[in-house]
């Protein structure tokens, strides 16, 4: 069996800020909250004692660095784990990605992967490379990533929910297992709770 655990890095916005639709092109550090999000993560995933026998993460900054807080070394980078491109909403306020697309285009994206246009989501690609890491991949394996491309995991392997959430909050996981000739979602959005919560492990 193949165990993928899969993160979103921690906050890249300061309380109280706006958030905005950030993505490959907007490459935002973490900030102090996410830093200690990221070492919970740590904290949590040593606590159950999960060993990774790889590390992955998107190039950019905040998932690197929330990779490195949880495992105290630099991880091994993938395109496929990247954060899509949101077009002309690139750093657009949520209210402003409303006005020009529309609420229910933002609803098809989160529930069916429908992406607004002129954006580039890259589905194609992306779940052909989710599909062809989960062929190959061996062991327990930590992926660092950002939500938009973390739900193309589900995509790939099948495990769409049926409720359409497919969201992962900052500094929150996901577990997949892969087994011979199937895949099983083992819980998704999960942030660690206090000592001795054993999360989904």
């Amino acid at each position: 069996m193949t165990r993928l655990v899969i993160v979103r890095h921690g906050n890249t916005f300061e309380a109280g800020e706006a958030p905005r639709r950030v993505g490959a092109r907007t490459d935002l550090p973490l900030t102090e909250a996410g830093v200690e999000q990221a070492r919970a993560l740590g904290w949590h995933f040593a606590r159950n004692r999960v060993a990774f026998d790889r590390v992955l993460s998107s190039p950019l900054i905040r998932a690197r660095h929330t990779a490195s807080e949880i495992i105290d070394k630099e991880p091994e980078t993938a395109e496929f784990l990247n954060e899509i491109d949101h077009g002309p909403d690139e750093n657009l306020s949520e209210d402003a990605v409303v006005a020009r697309i529309g609420r229910e285009a933002l609803e098809r994206w989160e529930r069916d992967l429908v992406a607004p246009p002129g954006w580039d989501v890259g589905a194609e690609w992306r779940i052909a490379a989710w599909h062809e890491f989960a062929r190959t991949a061996d062991g327990t394996i930590l992926l660092v990533t950002s939500n938009g491309a973390a739900r193309f995991a589900l995509a790939a392997l099948g495990l769409m929910r049926e409720d359409g959430a497919m969201k992962l909050r900052t500094g929150a996981y996901g577990v997949i297992d892969i087994y011979a000739t199937s895949a099983r979602l083992v819980g998704w959005d999960q942030r660690p709770g206090a000592p001795g919560d054993r999360g989904l492990f």
